[in-house]
């Protein structure tokens, strides 16, 4: 499958999805990211549409100091804040990491201030990848 330029993914063909959770957990942590929310995309599925899914978890990353940062810059970028992190089972092969690319996402924001800040997040994000 072909990955588009929104994501920065990795693929853990050894690691189980606990494991590659737990990871990308402490992986954020390491580049100063906390984990806002977590969200069970395969137990909300089968509890609003009785279907099931794959195990799929979205993680809302945010780096306080940075977020800070930013909000000063651009008080409406909290719409694209936190970072999205996913973890998904890769159908029996392992595990699957991918990280919402801040360079892509944030291109709709025309403000020049935030370029600095947009290449720390990506790199650090990609530290993250790097590490689990």
């Amino acid at each position: 499958m072909p990955v588009p330029t929104y994501a920065l993914t990795k693929n853990l063909p050894d690691v189980s999805f606990d494991d590659a959770l737990a990871r990308v957990t402490e992986a954020l942590k390491t580049e100063g990211f906390g984990v806002l929310t977590e969200i069970d995309v395969k137990a909300t599925l089968k509890k609003k549409l009785d279907v099931d899914f794959r195990r799929y978890t979205i993680l809302g990353a945010c780096n306080p100091p940075l977020a800070h940062r930013s909000l000063q810059n651009e008080l409406l970028i909290g719409l694209l804040l936190p970072c999205n992190v996913v973890v998904s089972d890769d159908e029996g092969q392992g595990s699957i990491v991918a990280i919402a690319n801040p360079k892509e996402m944030f291109k709709v924001v025309d403000n020049p201030e935030l370029g600095s800040m947009v290449g720390e997040v990506d790199a650090k994000l990609r530290r993250v990848l790097e590490r689990v």
